[in-house]
């Protein structure tokens, strides 16, 4: 008897040591896979994901939901196997996603950089597109520039030595035209009220022979009409197309996909270039999952798109805003998109 507890202690030591090993040890990977979807003409926590204000809005009843994936990091091994035979994650190498040598932080900061850029170039694009006026506004005031003690993030930015300013490139010639230790004078709106300051520029940190004022201008709505977007803990650019859509929708009349469920993805640019993006095979699970019946998909994603479309999800090939615009009309009235393939 006790030879045969010896021998099936001696066969549950290396059982029992994989298994510590297996749940304490953490494997070079990470798993992707679908992630929360937002619906962009919706709320969430109480406030509207696209918010305007100062300007009429029609009233909308569908869904353009925004997709995203999700990053599980820190898996052992047995959280890994398990995520692999899921079937609808998949594991890439952690380098891919957290390059070595950069801090975590300094990642999140950089996609949550990412994902602003985004909304400003989602509210230009579809302003661009139903012919909106846009003013030129201060973005970002850098901490060492001449201009911290002056402008601010919001500002709009009405002239420079009595030049007016109607786009962001304006901003940059009429500064780097100036010597360092020149005088410009700005005039600024804030909150109603116009304003004029005289700053002496400095140095540009890469070109000592111009001027250097220190912030970033961008282009946005003309006031009183103002546009927020409200979400949070989202990072990357990928949410941009479907922001231009929902803002578009909520200022024009009627409803561009009558009121049914449409997801998509893709980045964007201020002239309405539709871009591509990663993860879209579990951007589409996760479209899939939450109702969806048409996923937009950037034209360079389809190929890739193709290989894993979910059943029952329609994939309209989308190269820029404008077909964005026409795709949905075309899903109001039933009539064929522009397909994959």
């Amino acid at each position: 008897m006790n030879r045969r507890i010896l021998t099936l202690v001696a066969a549950l030591i290396p059982v029992l040591v994989l298994g510590v090993v297996g749940s304490l040890l953490t494997v070079p990977f990470v798993a992707l896979g679908p992630g929360p979807t937002f619906n962009t003409l919706g709320s969430v926590d109480g406030k509207q994901v696209v918010d305007v204000r100062g300007a009429e809005v029609d009233p909308v009843t569908g869904h353009l939901n925004m997709t995203t994936v999700s990053v599980r990091d820190g898996l052992n091994i047995f959280e890994a196997f398990g995520f692999w035979v899921s079937g609808e994650h998949g594991l890439v190498p952690r380098a891919e996603v957290y390059p070595p040598g950069v801090p975590r932080e300094e990642i999140d900061k950089s996609n949550q950089q990412d994902f602003k850029d985004s909304e400003g170039n989602a509210e230009v694009a579809a302003l661009h597109f139903m012919n909106l006026p846009t003013v030129v506004l201060v973005r970002k005031v850098s901490d060492d520039g001449p201009a911290k003690e002056t402008l601010r993030a919001g500002d709009e930015l009405v002239s420079v030595n009595g030049a007016p300013m109607t786009a962001p490139k304006d901003v940059v010639a009429a500064v780097s035209s100036q010597a360092p230790g020149a005088q410009i004078t700005v005039t600024y709106r804030r909150e109603n009220t116009e304003q004029t300051a005289t700053i002496t520029l400095a140095a540009r940190p890469d070109d000592a022979n111009k001027g250097y004022l220190g912030l970033t201008p961008t282009e946005g709505a003309r006031p009183p009409m103002e546009v927020s977007f409200n979400l949070a803990d989202i990072g990357g650019p990928s949410a941009g197309l479907m922001f231009s859509l929902a803002l578009i929708d909520k200022l024009t009349p009627g409803e561009l996909d009558g009121g049914k469920f449409v997801a998509g993805t893709g980045t964007i640019d201020q002239d309405g270039k539709v871009g591509p993006i990663g993860g879209i095979q579990y951007k589409m699970m996760a479209a899939r999952d939450a109702g969806a019946e048409a996923f937009l998909v950037p034209a360079a994603n389809c190929n890739e798109a193709k290989q894993r479309t979910p059943d029952g999800l329609r994939l309209v090939k989308v190269e820029n805003l404008s077909g964005a615009v026409q795709s949905l009309n075309d899903i109001n009235a039933g009539r064929e998109t522009v397909s994959c393939g």
